[in-house]
């Protein structure tokens, strides 16, 4: 059943988005931003606080989650054999199928000219982008967001050469199987314009980005984000920063209330609490009735805050 869009407006819904984005009318959203599951292991899985639990259960540092496919997957390790690599394709294709589900109702529900910024890992932003592509969007970028945290996650060889009592191991020092991890991939597509820019953004108000800034004009790298102090009860194990949101908002559309942004992936509510602190309306949809209820003490914290 499809809602009047008024009151969807500064929400978030529990519920899979797959089914949830079906209540949105058409053309009503003016961007997408968004932070799916990377790894392909939740495919045929719930990604709640039961698969989030799993999985930290197996590693020392929750921090390593999600950030690089396949690490944490059932693929993460073991032979390299034939069936290795047909499992992996098996994921990757399964992977696009899954993003092109909720593709479908996100370009159906956008703006003509509305951009979609999609969060993956360098691993996989290239099937993201497959996926939206086959759903009618236009590949415009790749924005990197410069993080400094990353740490090599690959093999040792060297280590490994000498452990197994090769004698010459030391001539490996320095070889690894994959390189440190500095930052991560936000994949930027548009739904296809009314003829051109200026007729789009006559009839939409969206189409265009703000690349003007102080400095002159801005680059597809954001780096020196701060990070945020998580609170307590925020157990999210993937949260960007609410400064990071708020640079994509203002890249996007103007700071006016009659602009709505979606976020089919809510979380623990970064992207509705930077829609708030910059006075643009959001759209949030989450499955987990946990995370959404920390997005909502979140954003009753911050409305308290400001109103002190």
């Amino acid at each position: 059943m499809i809602k009047n869009i008024e009151k969807l407006k500064n929400t978030i819904i529990l519920g899979d988005c797959i089914e949830e984005l079906k209540s949105v009318p058409d053309n009503s959203i003016d961007s997408c931003i968004t932070d799916p599951p990377y790894n392909y292991e939740f495919i045929g899985q719930d990604w709640n606080e039961e698969e989030i639990e799993r999985r930290t259960s197996r590693i020392q540092n929750s921090n390593t989650l999600v950030k690089n496919i396949p690490y944490g997957s059932g693929l993460a390790g073991g032979v390299r054999n034939k069936r290795w690599y047909e499992r992996n394709r098996e994921n990757i294709l399964q992977y696009q199928e899954w993003i092109k589900k909720w593709g479908t109702e996100l370009y159906r529900i956008l703006k003509p000219g509305a951009y979609v910024y999609t969060f993956n890992s360098t691993r996989t932003v290239a099937h993201v982008q497959t996926a939206l592509e086959d759903n009618g969007f236009y590949a415009r970028d790749i924005i990197v967001w410069r993080r400094h945290s990353g740490i090599p996650k690959g093999l040792n060889v060297s280590k490994k050469l000498e452990k197994m009592g090769v004698s010459n191991y030391a001539d490996w020092n320095g070889w690894h199987s994959c390189l440190r991890n500095e930052w991560e991939a936000i994949s930027l597509v548009q739904k296809p314009l009314t003829n051109n820019y200026i007729e789009t953004l006559h009839k939409y108000g969206v189409g265009l980005l703000n690349a003007q800034s102080e400095n002159g004009f801005k680059s597809n790298i954001i780096e020196d984000v701060k990070r945020d102090k998580l609170e307590d009860f925020n157990i999210h194990v993937t949260v960007k920063p609410v400064d990071l949101i708020k640079q994509l908002i203002m890249l996007t559309v103007p700071l006016d209330k009659n602009y709505i942004i979606i976020d089919p992936f809510m979380g623990s509510g970064t992207t509705a609490l930077a829609c708030k602190e910059l006075g643009v309306n959001y759209i949030g949809i989450e499955k987990s009735k946990k995370y959404v209820d920390i997005a909502e003490t979140r954003l009753r914290r911050y409305d308290t805050a400001i109103s002190a």
